[in-house]
């Protein structure tokens, strides 16, 4: 037997708890970190883009000012000044875009060089609005020249050329980033789901033996001690309070086991009670008749004396034996062979081992509703010698040229059977466990043939019933329940 464990079902029962919201969080960690990745990934990549696009956009609205510049001043048109004046306010509105998109010192370096860059070309281009020798021909075939304004961009084109480098960098790298974690991502995925299933066999493990498996065995045990079996003992395992429940029915079994075997002791020492003086009775009248029978024999005057004194003491010694033996057959335990039978085959054959005394008494045997063909689960060879010992009975109680009615009835789910003789009826009223049921009124009878019939029916799950009529006889009831065979053996 195994010492009770010192965890309890509240703290099996927190540690599955505690489980259950580790796999939670353990699943919501994964998810979460996954859609984390996946959202600052792509809000880097457009981020990245937005810097490109905007990036493009000054680029693209710095030439194009500086077109709206060259007409200002060749074309002298002031809806091309006007134009110029607000490609400025754009420019520097994209330019802050990217500063504000802007998340390293290097990315912001770089803003800084390319819109340095931007503001020279700027100045360059208010110099030439204020120039005023710029209106001679000569000055405006140069402004009209495309060298001049590549010229005029060739720094800022490079800090562009730069900056543009710088993201596209940044690109690859996210782009790399994110195969890097497609590749890996199953591996990475699979590891969560590796401990999941690790704590989940481990708390189901857990649940088990400590819970599950002692419970079992306790129900088990209960079915056992249930049968009878009170020696069977549940081993106590398991959480504290299953090994104190399983502790607790040991702990009946066995003071139900030491009730019983008091019990036992007290029946036995009751029958014992009961049933030696039956047993001195009957051996110590026999004795004596034979002691007084030999003591007789001592003072024979002839032979014929001696004859009748030796025939009664044999006669003596034959009735102890057939008392003896018939006590051994009421002692021995008896289990039925169970078959299907029907009661009229059953009563024919016990009258015909009371024929003769039929024939010689002539008694009229009257059946009543022998017609019934219900059949019955009886052994065969048992209930013929109750049936037997219950109508050689009713034959020695009717008196010579009498009659004994057998009859059959059927009421509900019962068959009964009623031997009535037509005898003065018995002395005494016969009891089932009764070793002493009244004196036997046959010179060769051993007492014993009622409480053996009796016997015989509570093996057979069937009732024995005398009902005494005063001076008109004795009738005997059979109950037999209509029972499969199975039904019976259970």
């Amino acid at each position: 037997m195994s010492g009770k464990s010192s965890k309890s079902l509240k703290n099996l029962i927190f540690g599955h708890e505690i489980a259950i919201l580790l796999l939670i969080t353990i699943t919501g960690l994964t998810g979460g970190a996954s859609a984390y990745f996946w959202q600052q990934n792509s809000a880097e990549s457009v981020r990245i883009n937005a810097m490109f696009y905007f990036t493009e956009q000054i680029r693209g609205e710095m030439y194009a000012q500086i077109q709206e510049m060259i007409r200002a001043r060749v074309l002298e048109d002031q809806n091309a000044f006007d134009s110029y004046l607000e490609y400025s306010s754009i420019i520097s509105e994209r330019f802050n875009e990217l500063r504000r998109r802007s998340n390293s010192h290097e990315e912001d370096m770089a803003i800084q060089d390319l819109n340095l860059s931007y503001r020279e070309i700027q100045r360059d281009m208010n110099n030439l609005f204020n120039d005023p020798y710029i209106s001679n021909r000569l000055s405006q075939i140069q402004l009209l020249n495309p060298q001049f304004a590549q010229r005029m961009v060739g720094k800022f084109e490079q800090h562009y050329v730069k900056f543009k480098e710088l993201l596209s960098k940044q690109h690859d790298e996210l782009d790399e980033t994110l195969a890097a974690w497609t590749k890996f991502a199953p591996f990475a995925i699979s590891i969560p789901i590796i401990i999941v299933l690790i704590i989940v066999i481990y708390t189901r493990q857990v649940m088990r033996n400590e819970f599950i498996k002692p419970i079992r065995n306790i129900m088990r045990g209960a079915k056992e001690i249930s049968q009878g079996d009170l020696d069977y003992q549940i081993e106590e395992v398991g959480v504290e309070e299953v090994a104190t429940l399983a502790e607790a029915i040991n702990k009946m079994a066995r003071e139900l086991s030491e009730s019983r075997d008091a019990i036992v002791e007290n029946e036995r020492q009751a029958a014992l009670g009961t049933l030696v003086p039956v047993v001195a009775h009957n051996i110590r009248n026999p004795l004596a008749s034979i002691r007084a029978t030999a003591q007789l024999l001592e003072h024979a005057e002839n032979q014929n004396d001696i004859i009748e004194s030796k025939e009664e003491i044999i006669s003596t010694i034959d009735r102890l034996g057939r008392w003896v033996s018939a006590l051994v057959s009421y002692l021995h335990p008896l289990k039925p062979n169970l078959i299907d039978v029907y009661p009229v085959d059953l009563i024919n054959a016990a009258l015909s081992l009371v024929n003769n005394k039929i024939e010689e008494k002539q008694i009229s045997i009257n059946k009543k509703d022998w017609e019934n063909n219900l059949k019955l689960s009886a052994d065969p060879d048992l209930m013929e010698q109750a049936l037997f010992s219950l109508i050689s009975n009713a034959v020695d109680a009717t008196p010579r040229q009498g009659d004994i009615t057998i009859s059959l009835s059927h009421p509900e789910d019962y068959i009964e059977i009623h031997i009535l003789d037509s005898g003065p009826g018995l002395p005494f009223q016969p009891k089932s466990g009764n070793l002493e049921p009244g004196p036997s009124t046959k010179r060769m009878g051993t007492g014993l043939g009622i409480p053996i019939a009796f016997k015989i029916c509570q093996k057979h799950g069937w009732n024995l019933n005398f009902v005494i009529h005063e001076g008109e006889g004795t009738e005997v009831i059979i109950s037999a329940p209509l029972h499969t065979i199975s039904e019976v053996n259970e």
